[in-house]
């Protein structure tokens, strides 16, 4: 472990305490857990700060851990990840909250703290189905408006029960069933075992 990553690790833990749930470095990349009422605070510090100084919003995604609750906090299923970014440390930072419903995930809104996460949230509020409190403008963003669903979700079937077409004689898109048949994704292994080649 670097130096640095030695420092900041140890500047996290002095700073924030028992707010840390978790805190972790792999391959030179610490990532640092907040349960929710801490995080909108704990956001603001890693901004404020001079010791951290992270003034960029580098990502914002959400994740769902539905098959890998093993690696999720507690077993929760939704998390929010900030990817952070302090140029005038030139250290990065990720930071993740996790919700504490998995049956309806909401999470507060850092559009206050940086500005641009609001492009992230609307994205991961259409994704994967994430509800961001006090959010100025939560609607979708890459899905069509009546669009069911959350597509990246891990419960979301692989070729869904509609599809969209434009239909030009009653000027407006419509949604039809799907016209192709459903076929297994797997991919096959073929093994040469058992093959006597003579």
């Amino acid at each position: 472990m670097s130096q640095d990553i030695k420092k900041q690790t140890q500047n996290l833990k002095s700073f924030f305490k028992k707010k840390i749930l978790s805190i972790t470095n792999e391959k030179s990349e610490i990532t640092v857990t907040f349960d929710q009422k801490n995080i909108i605070p704990a956001l603001k510090s890693l901004r404020d700060k001079p010791e951290f100084n992270f003034k960029q919003l580098i990502d914002l995604c959400g994740v769902d851990y539905q098959e890998y609750k093993f690696a999720a906090l507690d077993g929760k299923r939704f998390c929010v990840v900030y990817h952070l970014l302090s140029l005038k440390n030139n250290t990065r930072l990720r930071v993740k909250v996790f919700a504490d419903d998995d049956e309806f995930p909401l999470f507060p809104t850092s559009t206050t703290i940086w500005p641009n996460a609001d492009w992230y949230e609307r994205e991961a509020f259409d994704l994967f189905g994430l509800m961001f409190v006090d959010h100025p403008d939560l609607r979708r963003l890459l899905t069509d408006y009546g669009f069911v669903g959350h597509p990246f979700r891990k419960d979301f079937p692989m070729i869904g029960k509609v599809e969209v077409r434009y239909d030009p004689t009653l000027k407006r898109v419509i949604y039809e069933p799907v016209s192709i048949e459903e076929r297994n994704n797997v991919p096959r292994l073929i093994r040469d075992e058992g093959i006597h080649r003579g």
